[in-house]
């Protein structure tokens, strides 16, 4: 029986640790020998995820420093298992002394959370942060993401992956704006950057102080939003995926359902396809791009991948949320999540297409 905090056929991530734990981290297997990975780029990933980057995140004051423990030497993969860890400086389990009593008596004090059904399943768990089922964990995935991405850039080195916000409540990207942003990441060598000099990672040069003032005043009143992001991969490999069990679109829609509050996955044209009549639905594109989101048959064709991620809002609102350091809106920093378990995938599947044929 395989673990189920593991990830990834080829290029496999185990991911341990809680919220309010000692540390967090991953061990990762299958990484080939000799690719260069240094720390510092591990550590830019992690700081575009971290808390405590704007008034409308999570204050919890945490620098997330990543430790090396294994498998890279002299700035180099050794072939062999890489683990990695981040450790905890700023819990306050006290804060969650209440809902542990609740819990105790068969109560669900929060919710939309999981603890209640954390507790009913295991019998035992850690309720402080929400234990292993916090957004927290999603660290260990920036640094597997991080590392991925250098094999990949390895391979091939023009391969990229954007994410942007393209709704933030009830604030939605136009035609316009998202042509204009991808016009521009297209000719960036790091995309990355340029979504982070957006306010909330939401792509419009008119409405960052309306995005800014929704965001701090949901923190104020304990309010929250949901969101859509959406993600591209640029001049990726072709041929990856396979035909039955695991097409691309399967794996990466796992991978995104993988990331908490997350409430659906499309690609292409998605759902936006089903009242379109056949002949003028596969002559067609949208915004000069596929309809099928770079993926037929399950395979990579090497157009851009395109997938939407739609969130819902943020569980913990009004005095829990006023009490406590939580986001009012999960996409901003859900993002670099999504990008990591997006290269995570394409490695997987770039390390696998090689076992495909002679």
């Amino acid at each position: 029986m395989s673990s189920a905090n593991s990830f990834g056929q080829i290029f496999r991530v185990t991911s341990f640790g809680e919220s309010h734990g000692t540390a967090l981290g991953c061990v990762i297997e299958g990484c080939p020998a000799g690719v260069e990975i240094s720390t510092a780029t591990i550590q830019t990933a992690l700081n575009r995820r971290r808390p405590g980057q704007a008034p409308w995140v999570s204050a919890r004051g945490e620098k997330d420093d990543v430790e090396i423990l294994s498998g890279i030497f002299e700035g180099r993969s050794l072939g062999t298992p890489i683990a990695a860890i981040v450790r905890n400086n700023d819990a306050k389990s006290e804060d969650y002394a209440t809902i542990e009593a609740a819990l105790k008596l068969g109560g669900n004090p929060r919710i939309g959370h999981s603890d209640d059904v954390w507790r009913s399943k295991f019998g035992h768990s850690d309720v402080r942060g929400g234990g292993r089922s916090s957004g927290r964990e999603t660290l260990a995935r920036v640094i597997a993401g991080a590392i991925a991405r250098e094999v990949v850039r390895a391979i091939s080195p023009s391969t990229r992956v954007v994410a942007f916000a393209s709704a933030i409540g009830t604030e939605t990207l136009t035609t316009g704006e998202r042509s204009d942003f991808l016009r521009s990441a297209n000719e960036s060598k790091d995309v990355e950057s340029l979504t982070d000099t957006y306010t909330a990672r939401f792509p419009s040069k008119s409405r960052g102080s309306i995005i800014e003032e929704l965001l701090v005043s949901a923190v104020k009143e304990g309010r929250s939003y949901g969101g859509k992001a959406e993600l591209s991969v640029l001049l990726p490999p072709k041929g990856l995926g396979q035909p039955v069990f695991h097409k691309l679109k399967a794996d990466l829609a796992a991978a995104y359902f993988g990331v908490g509050a997350t409430a659906g996955v499309d690609f292409g044209a998605g759902f936006d396809s089903v009242d379109k009549e056949g002949t003028a639905f596969h002559n067609s594109t949208v915004g000069g791009e596929s309809v099928y989101g770079g993926i037929r048959g399950g395979i990579s064709t090497g157009e851009p991948i395109v997938a939407h991620v739609a969130f819902k809002p943020t569980s913990t609102v009004m005095d829990l949320a006023k009490k406590g350091r939580h986001d009012p809106c999960i996409v901003p920093r859900a993002l670099p999540v999504l990008e990591a378990m997006t290269w995570l995938v394409i490695c997987d599947h770039l390390l696998w297409s090689r076992l495909d044929k002679i």
